[in-house]
């Protein structure tokens, strides 16, 4: 058997130190960015399940899968999702070809003895809802960013949103689940130019780095 450490260790890494070329680099990271207007064109059902598929292996705390995804594709869907976003967001989801809603499951702990079949007390270590919806809420979002990173793998642009009035959303599309809304993302591709904002800069390893 292979371990993943004999995997990683066949990889041919470029000059840079990425076992990835600049390609890929560029699409996932340094040359994606977040797109305000999106140009016509469906956003498949398929394309979403592929890329689920992918990051739905990206680590998480003790496994769990907090992660649910509202997928709002009708136009009268996107009018009561709209309704409560802030001001600069309605238009936005009004007008981009698809929008999700990225929620956190604080019951995630009920499919704990699928997801941890090793450990039998997995489901009883969630016992406290308080940190339980905590934990839901921290893993989620990290979830979020595997999902951003994996769309943009499958070529499409992600406008993520937090202006929002997340109850309301709660109260409108999640009664029942007890799922709580994070953030929302519009999905397609961009209509141009002017989809997005010129580059800001963002601060480097020394800047964010410390060693002891």
């Amino acid at each position: 058997m292979t371990s993943d450490t004999d995997s990683l260790s066949d990889l041919d890494f470029s000059p840079t130190g990425l076992a990835v070329g600049d390609d890929v680099a560029d699409l996932l990271f340094r040359e994606a960015r977040t797109v305000n207007t999106f140009a016509d064109g469906e956003v498949t059902d398929a394309q979403l399940e592929t890329v689920y598929d992918l990051v739905r292996w990206g680590p998480t705390l003790m496994n769990t899968v907090p992660l649910r995804l509202l997928v709002v594709r009708s136009r009268s869907a996107r009018e009561r999702l709209a309704a409560h976003m802030a001001e600069g967001n309605r238009d936005r989801v009004l007008a981009a070809p698809l929008t999700v809603v990225a929620a956190a499951d604080p019951s995630f702990h009920e499919h704990l003895d699928v997801l941890v079949p090793h450990n039998p007390n997995a489901r009883a270590m969630f016992a406290d809802p308080d940190g339980r919806e905590a934990v839901a809420r921290s893993s989620a979002m990290l979830q979020i960013g595997y999902l951003i990173v994996g769309l943009r793998a499958a070529g499409l642009h992600v406008g993520p949103m937090g202006g929002m009035d997340a109850a309301g959303i709660d109260a409108e599309f999640f009664h029942g689940s007890g799922w709580r809304s994070l953030m929302v993302l519009n999905l397609g591709t961009p209509a141009g130019a002017e989809s997005v904002r010129p580059r800001a800069p963002r601060l480097s390893y020394e800047q964010v780095s410390a060693q002891v």
